[in-house]
């Protein structure tokens, strides 16, 4: 651990002056040179009014209020940029109420990557190879310790590991590339769908409209025509007709009946044997005043039950009633239905004394005269149920397809169309994931996400089953701010889609859940981590090629072609 003390004693002298051309003071990085090389003189970076000797730059004492006279000390320390206590470059300080003008020590690294450190960690005896791999901010003095360049084997490595990340990205993008071609051919054929369901749609619409004119039009022409009841037996046969059809609907009621009387009866056998046996086997001794209470119960119940009034109607009786043949409760329907007379068959029957020249004409201006007549209200119109000619039936049959047909087809199209204007995400890419899951083993429980759909908690232990933490309702940007994980399986730091899967199960005594799904860039779909980052509120950290930046192939052109 470093410290305020350790600084004190640990703090070491450094260079007491410039070389004149040769060399610059330690410390110093490449955008500020220009302020220390070729001169006698020190001005204070932030403070030009003041003007310092050479032999002050790093000397160990603070000179300049903004410290730009101590770049490779520890000396001003108080007022580092990279300490967290402080405000970044270009800010004031709360003790100085002066502008910091160094970002902090700088370390060459060469063979590695340059970086500034803070300047509390210069001269502190240990060597910070993470941040300074040449060694360069320990100064090796009397009591100090000199730290070796490591830079060659740390950048080696380091470049190992950046070829590596390099390609791995290279691939992710590849993997993502071949996604949005997937995505793109499938809205393709969303939208070759669409096109043909309306096309479809609209020669359903004319085929609907010719058939409701054709179906008006036989209607129309057969509305004047004499038909025959079916053997209904005119006035009579319509009567008998409505009997008949509310004896079997009374029929099936008491069908019903039956089968819950039947349900009831066995329920009761078994509460009646139940507390039969709590009769017979309870102590008598046991000063359970419940159980005495129910016993007592029960004895009223039985004595009740020898003095009960059987009923006198027997099941035999309702069986005859419920038979299904041609004689229901006591009636011969056969009697009333082979009568082939009707109350109509004399109306128009003169038509066949006529000549045929004139037995046309007359029935066609007849029929015209009656379907006016109907129109009008003057003659009731022939009973759809039981006079409707097959023509007629056959154009409504027709038209009643046509319709359900063009139903069909609009909804299809209406699913279509709102799929296509669906939030998929950049380049529609989530619709080439759509409907997959994924799966991640996290102790007690899996968690499974499936793309756009829903996310899933299920428990290994199989009593619980399967709980949902939401179902997807859209997507969104976050930045998020994260260290990097060593294995790479990490959000790190940036704009993050975050996908929305919501009204999950409900927590008890609580909400609904739901689950935010953070997405990074990773080689293939992989569910990272899931925690509970409050009640019934899930973060799940998910790896996909879908969340990677686009990398330009090499040797491809700027146009994707994809």
């Amino acid at each position: 651990m470093r410290s305020t003390g350790a600084l004190a004693l640990l703090g070491a002298l450094a260079h007491s002056s410039l070389a004149a051309s040769e060399s610059l003071p330690r410390g110093v990085g490449p955008e500020f040179v220009k302020f220390y090389e070729n001169k006698t003189t020190f001005t204070c970076i932030s403070n030009p009014s003041i003007t310092l000797k050479a032999s002050q730059v790093n000397n160990n004492s603070c000179d300049c209020p903004d410290g730009s006279d101590e770049p490779g000390t520890a000396a001003c320390s108080n007022i580092d940029p990279l300490s967290p206590e402080q405000p970044l470059p270009g800010s004031v300080t709360g003790t100085t109420n002066t502008t910091v003008a160094l970002p902090g020590f700088w370390c060459a690294n060469a063979g590695h990557i340059g970086s500034y450190i803070p300047f509390m960690y210069v001269n502190d005896g240990v060597c910070d190879y993470e941040l300074c791999c040449d060694g360069s901010d320990e100064n090796a003095h009397a009591g100090g310790v000199k730290c070796e360049n490591r830079c060659a084997a740390i950048g080696k490595e380091y470049r190992r590991l950046e070829e590596q990340r390099r390609q791995s990205k290279e691939r992710s993008a590849k993997k993502k590339r071949t996604l949005v071609k997937e995505a793109r051919e499938l809205r393709r054929r969303v939208e070759a769908r669409i096109e043909g369901l309306r096309k479809e749609v609209e020669g359903l619409e004319i085929k609907k409209g010719e058939l409701q004119a054709k179906f008006e039009e036989v209607e129309r022409s057969e509305r004047g025509k004499v038909v025959k009841s079916d053997g209904q037996g005119g006035k009579l046969g319509v009567l008998l007709g409505l009997a008949k059809t509310r004896v079997a609907e009374l029929r099936n009621a008491l069908d019903k009946v039956l089968d819950q009387r039947d349900d009831l009866q066995d329920r009761l056998d078994q509460l009646e044997d139940i507390l039969s046996k709590l009769k017979e086997e309870y102590n008598p001794n046991f000063n359970d005043e419940g159980v005495k209470a129910a016993v007592k119960g029960w004895e009223d119940y039985a004595a009740g039950q020898s003095n009960e009034k059987k009923s006198d109607l027997e099941d035999s009786d309702v069986m005859q009633i419920l038979k299904e043949d041609g004689e229901t409760a006591g009636i011969n329907w056969a009697e009333f239905e082979t009568d082939d007379s009707s109350d109509l068959d004399v109306v128009y029957n003169w038509e066949a004394y006529l000549p045929p020249s004139v037995r046309d004409y007359v029935h066609e201006k007849l029929n015209s005269l009656r379907v006016w007549a109907i129109q009008n209200g003057i003659l009731a119109d022939n009973p759809t149920s039981t006079g409707e000619s097959r023509l007629v039936t056959a154009a409504r049959e027709a038209l009643d397809a046509a319709k359900n047909e063009h139903s069909v087809k609009t909804g299809k199209l209406e699913e279509e169309q709102r799929d296509l204007e669906k939030d998929y995400g950049p380049d529609d890419i989530f619709r080439a994931l759509k409907g997959k899951c994924i799966t991640n083993d996290a102790g007690e429980y899996d968690y499974e996400l499936c793309w756009f759909d829903r996310t899933t908690q299920k428990s290994k232990k199989g009593a619980h089953g399967n709980t949902n933490m939401g179902g997807f309702v859209r997507i969104d940007q976050e930045f998020v701010d994260e260290e990097d994980r060593p294995d790479g399986k990490g959000l790190g730091k940036g704009q993050r889609m975050v996908l929305r899967y919501e009204n999950g199960q409900g927590c008890w005594n609580g909400p609904n859940r739901r689950t935010d799904v953070y997405l990074a860039c990773a080689e293939t779909d992989e569910i990272w981590r899931t925690v509970e980052a409050e009640k019934c509120v899930y973060r799940m950290e998910v790896g996909t090629p879908a969340a990677c930046e686009d990398i330009q192939e090499p040797g491809v052109g700027g146009k994707d072609e994809l």
